[in-house]
């Protein structure tokens, strides 16, 4: 079956140094820059939902700081990332700008997207720019970034990202076509696998390690980011980024490596909540709202009777009838304090009350799973 970009709702574009920087000369590859923004553009106007990570803020950093011929130590890596990061979205900013598209800058740390606040906070912010059509460019926050807190790899991020988004679609741009039998660059025999449905121990044994010079990801981390977006119900795509226009060069040429996931990134987020999440406190609900989450619809304060537990904005809270029948579980999006102020009331009333204008559904119905037979 053939895969193409244009299929997808939402969809994460990583970007590696070695395709946006010179490994010479430091200095950004403008005409291939200005060919990838043609296809986000492309993107953008088919309706579509972009997301950039991008790497590249030490590979451009380091040049104007005179650190191009010697390993970097930490806080080398550290000051030209605080200096490349300002000349790297700047070009993103510039290139789409052209277009009448609004660029955001976001950094990340692997803690932001294991803290359930920072994630929920990062979150939240993304869904609120991709509404207002803007393009956010993540990268990894290398600035204050340590051994112990990194990604290491823009790959894993963007997986993580593509799953904090609830992508469907992932690209990881790189400087090889897709996954192969074995490394091509040493075994001629090898051959590019067209499609991966399952990572079997024998896929993982395919994967190598990156050979390029700014480049810190292999396909190892390619295939650690294929498994988190499988799990979140995200299609992931390896493909040659060298060539100009790459995202049409993926739709229309093909010759890569996509990995398919065997649900979506509603039902995939639906059984995390379901299966592996403690409940930190009951809702219950009153027979109209029992009627309508049923129908499928979001939880709204006016159907809740009484709260029970302490819990905080996003944890996952369990849903019971009058009779204490359990109706569903679902992911809140009010504190416990919060949440007993608003019982019975209307969302037009929220900000008299909370002091602000909060989400007008106390657990969306994306964020919720009802019980089977209920």
């Amino acid at each position: 079956m053939k895969h193409h970009i244009a299929d997808a709702k939402r969809v994460v574009i990583k970007i590696g140094s070695s395709l946006l920087v010179d490994n010479k000369t430091g200095a950004i590859h403008r005409q291939w820059l200005n060919s990838l923004v043609d296809d986000i553009v492309k993107c953008w106007q088919r309706g579509q939902d972009v997301v950039i990570v991008s790497s590249g803020a030490i590979a451009l950093g380091r040049r104007h700081l005179h650190l191009m011929h010697h390993p970097l130590q930490l806080e080398e890596k550290q000051a030209s990332a605080a200096v490349g990061q300002i000349r790297l979205a700047h070009a993103y900013h510039e290139a789409l700008e052209k277009h009448g598209i609004t660029v955001a800058q976001i950094l990340l740390t692997l803690d932001d997207s294991e803290n359930r606040k920072r994630y929920l906070n990062a979150k939240n912010t993304l869904d609120t720019l991709l509404k207002l059509r803007v393009i956010p460019v993540i990268n990894e926050n290398d600035t204050i970034a340590t051994a112990e807190i990194r990604f290491g790899d823009n790959d894993r991020l963007a997986a993580r990202v593509a799953q904090m988004v609830s992508a469907d679609t992932l690209v990881l741009l790189s400087d090889i076509e897709g996954l192969y039998t074995a490394n091509p660059r040493l075994d001629s025999k090898a051959t590019l696998i067209p499609e991966v449905t399952q990572l079997t121990p024998e896929i993982l044994a395919m994967a190598g390690d990156s050979a390029t010079q700014f480049g810190s990801g292999g396909m190892i981390t390619k295939l650690a980011a294929a498994k988190i977006a499988l799990a979140s119900g995200c299609r992931m795509v390896i493909a040659a980024g060298k060539h100009l226009s790459p995202l049409t060069q993926i739709d229309e040429v093909g010759n890569n490596t996509w990995f398919i996931p065997s649900t979506t990134p509603i039902n995939a987020r639906k059984i995390w909540i379901a299966q592996h999440l403690k409940p930190h406190g009951t809702i219950t609900i009153d027979a109209g709202a029992v009627n309508a989450l049923r129908q499928g619809k979001s939880l709204l304060s006016v159907g809740v009777i009484d709260i029970q537990g302490e819990f905080n904005k996003g944890d996952a809270i369990c849903i019971v009838d009058a009779a204490k029948n359990e109706i569903a579980r679902g992911l809140i999006n009010y504190s416990s304090h919060e949440a007993k102020k608003i019982i019975g009331r209307k969302s037009s009333e929220y900000e008299s009350i909370l002091g602000y204008s909060g989400c007008e559904e106390m657990i969306h119905r994306n964020d919720l799973v009802v019980q089977s037979g209920v």
